[in-house]
């Protein structure tokens, strides 16, 4: 039995190993009666697609108040304010499942099960995403190895390039006609053993991918349109996740919101997005995101404020995510990456392309996508699609259409903080917290010292206000 040193777990019991005898004992699985030295692949198989989604709600848990879907109901809260923060818990939460996805890669290979090895390729592709998008350059090809506890880190760019690359070999495995061993419909959490779908979710992914580099020299919009026409064609596609411990997590902020344990609190910017104050325009969806306060109104608490109602928290005075939504209720399903949203990266693509009428249409199916899953009703959905502000024509549409209806499709998605770098923050009406750190809008995270404390490698960065190599 080989010993194997997992890059996230060693640096996490690091400081522990100085008291045991040798650090090869320690890491020496067959003298470790907790571990299972060999899971099978079908476990592998639920343990990667449960971590994968809930890395997803962990991320968005901190880029959810970047885009101001959240507010803190405390005035001046680091959260809300672009403070440096330490997010160890959440770096650690994605290599442990990254350390999981690699394993269940190389147990797949080794058995050849290509199915399993195309899962772990969209798998690893997401997570590495999310690091990607939230630090920049990280660690990848020493990460995951028994050569090193102090990893180098691969450049952001190369980080990016390894998520296409990815994706592109899951295709090619998942196509594959002969497996060993069949995807288990009852241990794929996310698309229950459907190849189809997981490669409508490699194309929906790469499409996402690619679409990011608008603001580079890079960016082909046709090429993310031959990604969306391979990717999803309903909501029946979905890549979600429903299976908790309990509930939803963000059904579990909810609740403790309910039991004046405060988090979740809905920020003014979309309250105000969605009620016509912005838009002049009352958005359907919002009753179905939204819990109203105590008076039935739809009040959001401003970032950097903290709660204004004059009850300090002690009621609802102001709205929270909801548990009767449909995104957020105790069995709803955390989204990774979703038909609507796909239908609006095809708008945006294109539009930059110039296919205007295609852009439009895609705009209009995407928003009719997101009114389905958030369960309006037709009546509702269809004259918000008719209000004069929704249907611009094809010739009036513009990329501000489109990143308005985005940023309603993505709440609570990690790719919503994307989202508005590339945008550089020009939702109407988008202001600074106040009493914000920085004079302009936040565009990275440092760090964690979880990281920094223990791998000499790690970069330093100082300044929040940085962009990522794609942001330009």
């Amino acid at each position: 039995m080989k010993k194997i040193f997992r890059y996230m777990f060693a640096l996490l019991i690091v400081g522990a190993v100085t008291s045991l005898q040798s650090c090869e004992d320690y890491f020496d699985l067959e003298d470790n009666p907790n571990l299972v030295n060999d899971p099978p692949l079908r476990t592998l198989l639920t343990t990667t697609t449960q971590k994968t989604a809930l890395n997803s709600y962990r991320v968005a848990s901190i880029t959810s108040y970047f885009v101001q879907y959240l507010a803190s109901p405390t005035q001046g809260s680091s959260t809300d304010t672009y403070e440096i923060a330490d997010y160890t818990s959440t770096w650690d939460a994605l290599y442990l499942a990254m350390a999981d996805i690699y394993d269940m890669k190389q147990k797949a290979q080794e058995e050849g099960a290509p199915d399993y090895v195309g899962v772990a390729d969209v798998l690893m592709a997401y997570n590495l995403s999310l690091v990607n998008d939230m630090w920049g350059d990280a660690p990848y090809t020493e990460a995951f190895v028994n050569t090193t506890l102090t990893p180098s880190f691969n450049s952001a760019e190369d980080l990016y390039q390894e998520t296409l690359r990815l994706l592109d070999e899951a295709v090619v495995e998942l196509r594959k006609p002969e497996s060993s061993v069949i995807l288990d419909p009852v241990n794929d959490l996310i698309h229950r053993g459907d190849k189809g779908k997981w490669i409508k979710t490699a194309y929906a992914l790469k499409a996402r991918q690619l679409n990011k580099l608008n603001g580079t020299s890079s960016y082909a919009p046709q090429a993310v349109l031959n990604a969306v026409d391979s990717s999803y064609t309903s909501n029946a596609d979905n890549a979600d996740m429903a299976f908790f411990e309990e509930r939803n997590p963000w059904a579990e902020v909810a609740l403790d919101n309910e039991n004046l344990l405060l988090g979740g609190w809905l920020s003014e910017q979309l309250i105000e997005h969605l009620n016509g104050t912005t838009f002049a325009v009352e958005d359907p969806r919002l009753p179905n995101i939204a819990e109203p306060d105590t008076s039935g109104n739809f009040v959001g608490t401003p970032n950097g404020t903290g709660n204004i109602g004059p009850a300090n928290n002690t009621i609802r005075d102001e709205s929270y995510i909801s548990r009767n939504s449909p995104l957020t209720a105790d069995d709803a399903p955390l989204t990774i990456i979703s038909y609507p949203e796909v239908k609006m990266i095809e708008a945006e693509a294109a539009l930059r392309a110039g296919e205007t009428e295609r852009a439009y249409i895609a705009y209009l199916d995407g928003i009719e996508a997101s009114m389905e899953l958030l369960e309006v009703a037709p009546a509702e959905a269809n004259a918000y699609l008719s209000a004069p502000q929704v249907a611009v024509g094809a010739g009036a549409l513009t990329l501000a259409d489109i990143f308005r209806e985005k940023y309603v499709i993505t709440y609570l998605n990690p790719e919503a903080w994307n989202d508005a770098r590339r945008f550089d923050y020009q939702y109407a009406g988008f202001t600074l917290p106040e009493n914000a750190a920085l004079p302009t809008f936040i565009r990275r995270v440092v760090y964690p010292s979880g990281e920094t404390s223990k791998n000499p490698n790690t970069p330093e960065v100082t300044d929040l206000a940085d962009p990522l190599w794609w942001d330009q």
